[in-house]
């Protein structure tokens, strides 16, 4: 059988099962109807972001057109502020780059991280030999599941709090009861002691200023707050395509981004520009404080320059990750994350699996199952016409 094809029949074949899944199904239409919710909240309390939604449209159109500018002026900065930086043309160069930094026998925990997803940087580093831990909870329970992320900021919403319990008794080896608070609390605890063992912490990066360097993080839980400051050593894994020009750009972008992704305020905001450092005595500062005592900065390209030159398609470079599209999107109500393909989803993943994580090949299946019925323009903070960018992507993988 032809590669194409059975590609086509495999991803057909797991979203027919995955349509027809009752748990599925249910844990997918409450986080649906939550996130509606807590949108619509927040958008209410701050009506200023769907205009600020606008210039942060203007910012990604320029930023995209000057990545190399950007990345070069970052980089100056934070090798200034003695962060260590590489360039990683491919997601290969990354994992060799990122394995030599870790070596074998350590313990590596990992904040949510998409570019990671995008190069099986998990898979990579246990295969050196490695202990590899996510500590987002979501991207926990989907490791435990040996089950791919579902969505950007909820990698596990399709998954039922009686499957958690199972999950979690069997890690534990005492019996947890679904009950989400208990759960919660049983993640902290399996959690809370190795963040004060582990060896390295690997974060992403939500947006990266390049006037100061300073790597932005967003979250609610605090694991990404603790892997970056209790580890000695801290690696960011970080797409070129997030730079922007300055640290008041930056908090633009998150701003809008934790906005439409239902969160009036994200309860834990890092800003990370070099390594822990003191300068307490004689004002001579010194590297290694409480902090890490080593910040490695990975940026990748992987197939975004040729994208940012892309007449049409680049315009999927401005997107937010904000995973509100998502869950409007009639086809990932029925099927979540397997609509999508390494480290991305929906309509916007064909075209960023297309040119950084699967080629046209594991595009295909993806393009053709989006209805482009224009919901995700609808409710995009970034207005990226997406039934236009995948009628773009048919013809191209059909001219290739």
């Amino acid at each position: 059988m032809p590669e194409g094809k059975q590609i086509f029949e495999q991803y057909y074949d797991v979203l027919l099962r995955i349509a027809h899944d009752h748990n599925y199904a249910m844990g997918i239409s409450r986080s649906v109807n939550a996130y509606r919710e807590r949108k619509t909240r927040a958008l209410e309390k701050f009506p200023h972001t769907v205009k600020l939604a606008e210039e942060v449209r203007q910012l990604k159109e320029d930023c995209i057109g000057r990545l190399d500018e950007l990345v070069q002026k970052a980089t100056v900065s934070l090798k200034e502020n003695g962060a260590q930086i590489y360039h990683a043309e491919s997601a290969g160069d990354a994992l060799e780059i990122i394995g030599e930094i870790v070596g074998s026998g350590k313990l590596v925990l990992s904040g949510k991280t998409l570019t990671g997803e995008e190069i099986g940087l998990r898979q990579h580093l246990q295969s050196l030999g490695n202990e590899f831990w996510e500590t987002d909870a979501g991207e926990l329970i989907q490791q435990l599941r040996e089950e791919k992320p579902m969505h950007y900021l909820s990698p596990c919403l399709h998954v039922h709090r009686e499957q958690v319990a199972e999950l979690l008794t069997n890690l534990l080896g005492r019996e947890i009861s679904p009950d989400a608070e208990v759960e919660v609390r049983a993640i902290r605890e399996f959690l809370r002691s190795k963040y004060f063992e582990a060896d390295v912490g690997i974060s992403g990066c939500n947006v990266l200023a390049a006037d100061t360097g300073s790597v932005i993080l967003l979250e609610s839980e605090c694991n990404i707050r603790l892997l970056t400051s209790v580890a000695p050593v801290h690696i960011v894994l970080v797409g070129i395509d997030k730079v922007v020009p300055t640290l008041h750009d930056a908090f633009k972008v998150a701003e809008v981004a934790w906005r439409y992704g239902g969160f009036v305020m994200p309860l834990y905001i890092s800003s990370v520009s070099g390594p822990s450092a003191t300068g307490d005595i004689e004002y001579t500062m010194v590297q290694g404080a409480s902090g890490p005592l080593q910040l490695h900065v990975v940026f990748l390209d992987n197939g975004r320059s040729a994208l940012a030159q892309a007449p049409v398609l680049k315009e999927a470079l401005y997107c937010l990750k904000c995973g509100g599209c998502l869950l409007e999107c009639p086809i990932f109500q029925l099927a979540a994350g397997y609509y999508g393909g390494r480290g991305y989803f929906g309509g916007v993943g064909a075209i960023l699996v297309a040119y950084m994580s699967g080629g046209f090949s594991e595009a295909a299946p993806i393009a053709y199952t989006c209805l482009r019925c224009g919901r995700c323009t609808e409710f995009c903070p970034q207005s990226i016409d997406l039934s236009k960018l995948i009628a773009e992507l048919r013809h191209q993988i059909v001219e290739s």
